[in-house]
């Protein structure tokens, strides 16, 4: 089936259309949901939740422009309604590093990295991925998450010096002679 004709059948609330659209994203959404989300198991509700939402506002995309985008904004913001308005994302007089986020290190294993990033406190882990792994601005994300430009960028600053250091450790753990 076409996409345009999964999409009809999700407006008709066909669960056949449903269960085909999912099974088409739900890998590329699942990694998207792991990204912004603390763990697996709480990566695997986000997802079903994001699903839920995309059928319940189906009826808005309006076939111009590309539905994966459409249906992966829904999954960001459904992930990220969990943080808005939560005090602990405001972050205030720290240092911002506007440098480019570097991995000097080709022995990182990208399972690694996915797990230090989610070990990021919340409010590190959600600007460092809205920022360097989506490329929102800090405008959008400030937007996104009711917070000021500033605190997106102090946040950010921060979790590059986090994940820096978690490289560090680890690069020395497994080679205790590198300095």
């Amino acid at each position: 089936m076409s996409l345009e004709i999964l999409i009809q059948g999700c407006l008709e609330k066909n669960t056949k259309a449903q269960q085909e659209l999912y099974q088409l994203f739900s890998g590329k959404f699942f990694g998207v949901c792991l990204k912004y989300s603390r763990n697996y198991v709480e990566a695997e509700d986000n997802l079903q939740d994001g699903f839920l939402i995309i059928f319940e506002k189906i009826n808005q995309y309006n076939f111009s422009g590309s539905f994966e985008g459409w249906a992966k904004r829904i999954m960001i913001n459904n992930v990220l309604q969990q943080y808005r308005k939560v005090p602990f994302l405001e972050l205030v007089n720290d240092v911002v590093d506007d440098s480019s986020f570097e991995i000097e290190d080709e022995n990182v294993s990208l399972d690694f990295l996915l797990k230090i990033i989610q070990e990021l406190p919340d409010k590190y882990r959600l600007v460092f991925n809205l920022y360097v792994m989506d490329g929102y601005t800090h405008k959008e994300i400030a937007e996104m998450l009711n917070i000021s430009d500033g605190t997106s960028k102090s946040n950010l600053s921060r979790a590059k010096m986090i994940l820096k250091e978690k490289i560090e450790t680890a690069h020395q753990e497994i080679m205790p002679s590198a300095k």
